[in-house]
Order: structure tokens, then C-alpha cells, then sequence
């Protein structure tokens, strides 16, 4: 599963700048998965779910303010301007990958979780956590440890929570770049199916 190890190499993506729409927003804070990395922008999962919203009557707007290369440390460094500059309904934390392979210890990571759902709780803000898996080659306790928290923060921080984001894409060479890393543009609409169970239900039609 080496997926993983290109997650910190890629462009940085910007956040929009803060709509004049009355619609709430959805904000998606992640790192290259989210950024769309080797993906035209008009084709990212964070783009299809933009059009799918539309097309089935969600009154909801996105700002895809994912880094290619971000941690958890700093997605939370920049969250406050975020979460002040958009005014999001709900947050969607595609994070932890980088972390993970830099072998930062799960404490920090956790912490650094913690500090974000708390803030966007705090702001009045549905999060949703998006999980990811770290290689095998990272230690069995590692590993499990790492994956485990995306679930034990979710339970305890009632966060709807996708297991594991790249299900049914990381193992299929067919839906990875040339790279063997990130997703193609194919893997898109599956990432999108991946997640949308367990958005759907927060979401509000308007």
C-alpha cells in the first residue's frame, strides 16, 4: 500500500475566497487526496460532490481548502482563519496521511484531532472525519494504532466517520497514477462514493 507515501508531494490548493451566497458552506480540509493531486481540478472528488449536491437539490456550497502535503498540525494552524473566513455548516477532515508517514507519534496526532474537532464544534459545525491506513512496513502497532484513532475520535467526538477513504481504489494499479500513489482521475467518482454514505445523512436540503 504505498499510496501513502506521495501524499506530501503536490501544489498547493487555496481556499476559495468567502462566496457572497447565502447557501451554507461545506469545507474540506485535507491534504493531496483532497487537493487532487495529477487531477483536473474540474474532476477532483471534492468537485463531483459539488455538481452531485446540485444535481439532487442540496442547497450547499464548497470550499476546498485542502494542501497537498498538510498534517494534522498544520491543517490546525489554519483552521481558526478558515472556519472565521467561511462560516461552514460542516467540515470534512481528509487528514493524517503525511503524519503518518513521517512517523509523528499517535499522541500528537490525536491531539491535533482533538484540537480541530473541538474547534469545529466550537464554531457551530458538523465534522465529519475521514479515515486513512498507514503501509504495513510502518509496524503492525503503528499501524493499527494509527487507524484506530480516526474511529475512537469519531465515537467520542460524535463525528460521522468513513473508515477507510481509499477503499476499493489503493490496491487496484488500474486507479492509481503512474506513480503507483495517488488516485486517477477514474478513482475520483469511487472516493466520492466512498464518503457520500456517511455525508448524506448530515446533510439538509434547502
Amino acid at each position: 500500500m504505498m499510496f501513502a507515501t506521495a501524499l506530501a508531494v503536490g501544489t498547493e490548493l487555496h481556499a476559495a475566497a468567502p462566496a457572497t451566497t447565502s447557501k451554507p458552506a461545506i469545507l474540506v480540509v485535507g491534504d493531496s487526496l483532497s487537493a487532487g493531486y495529477g487531477v483536473p481540478v474540474d474532476q477532483t472528488w471534492v468537485a463531483l460532490l459539488e455538481r452531485r449536491l446540485t444535481n439532487q437539490g442540496y442547497g450547499y456550497r464548497v470550499v476546498n481548502a485542502s494542501i497537498s502535503g498538510d498534517t494534522t498540525g498544520g491543517a490546525l494552524n489554519r483552521l481558526p482563519r478558515a472556519l472565521e473566513l467561511h462560516k461552514p455548516a460542516i467540515v470534512i477532515l481528509e487528514l493524517g496521511g503525511n503524519d503518518g508517514l513521517r512517523g509523528l507519534p499517535l499522541k500528537q496526532v490525536r491531539a491535533n484531532f482533538e484540537a480541530m474537532l473541538t474547534q469545529v464544534r466550537n464554531a457551530g459545525a458538523r465534522p465529519v472525519l475521514i479515515g486513512m491506513r498507514m503501509p504495513t512496513n510502518y509496524g503492525p502497532a503503528y499501524a493499527d494504532g494509527f487507524h484506530a484513532l480516526y474511529g475512537e475520535l469519531a465515537k467520542k467526538y460524535d463525528a460521522p466517520h468513513l473508515d477507510f477513504f481509499l477503499d476499493k481504489v489503493a490496491l487496484d494499479e488500474r486507479l492509481m497514477q503512474a506513480d503507483g500513489i495517488h488516485p486517477t482521475t477514474q478513482a475520483q467518482p469511487i472516493l466520492l462514493d466512498n464518503m457520500w454514505p456517511v455525508l448524506q445523512p448530515v446533510l439538509k436540503k434547502k
